[in-house]
């Protein structure tokens, strides 16, 4: 429900006002969801969801903001690779750390697929690189220590046309992460920020939808291109 009240007014903000209105409604939002408990009908959503129709056995969890939960032909990007989508909302760092146990830990993955870190370095936000940084540290503790033969990959923080001016930042966290990455072969950084950049800076509009932020068909393309490849490396025999 939280997903259409949100989609509503985004489209009523396209509509009536303009893109003053988006940029207000996701300023809104950004503030409203500082407080992991304003995901919680999400989450609880995902719990239901594994009662009715049980999640396969030791997956590979996609997790994290909007870019992971708007990824609606994952499964058939993937195939045949046992993957599950556990998305939500406009998430930071902070809630996916937060929702972890119930959403990643709970599963046993195989690998997880993290992406998350991108509406940390909103403009409102007030955070740093090293605040995502810091955040991805625990999220790979809380994990490990309960799954430590998971695969752990960060997917780059996206550039985007939105949020273009932040590309400094998110660049710094990207090459932070990916230091990390390279101490621990448990630890992978997908690189879809470089393919992405291919053709100019900003990146093409053809990889976003209207708002200039989240990615089309083709941007999603794209990252499967660069996710799905490692992951059949990394688990041939893996089928769902």
């Amino acid at each position: 429900m939280r997903r259409l009240v949100v989609g509503l007014g985004v489209l009523v903000a396209v509509v009536g006002v303009g893109w003053l209105g988006v940029r207000g409604g996701l300023a809104w939002y950004g503030r409203a969801s500082q407080d992991p408990a304003f995901f919680e009908d999400e989450i609880a959503a995902f719990e239901a969801e594994d009662r009715e129709h049980p999640p396969p056995t030791r997956p590979i969890v996609f997790v994290g903001s909007s870019s992971i939960r708007l990824w609606s032909s994952l499964a058939e990007d993937m195939a045949p690779l046992p993957v599950l989508n556990r998305g939500f909302g406009g998430s930071q760092l902070a809630h996916v750390v937060h929702f972890a146990e119930r959403i990643v830990v709970s599963y046993r993955p195989r690998a997880v697929v993290l992406y998350a870190g991108d509406n940390d370095l909103d403009a409102s936000s007030g955070k740093s690189a090293a605040d995502v940084v810091r955040d991805f540290q625990a999220f790979v503790s809380l994990v490990h220590g309960a799954v430590p033969d998971a695969r752990i990959y960060y997917l780059a923080i996206k550039p985007s046309r939105m949020r273009w001016a932040r590309w400094p930042e998110q660049a710094k966290a990207n090459a932070e992460i990916a230091a990390l990455c390279g101490q621990d072969p448990r630890l992978a950084f997908l690189d879809i920020a470089t393919p992405m950049l291919a053709t100019g800076a900003p990146p093409d509009r053809a990889l976003f939808i209207i708002d200039g932020l989240h990615l089309s068909e083709r941007g999603y393309a794209l990252w499967t291109s660069v996710v799905k490849p490692r992951l059949l490396a990394d688990f041939p025999d893996a089928e769902r």
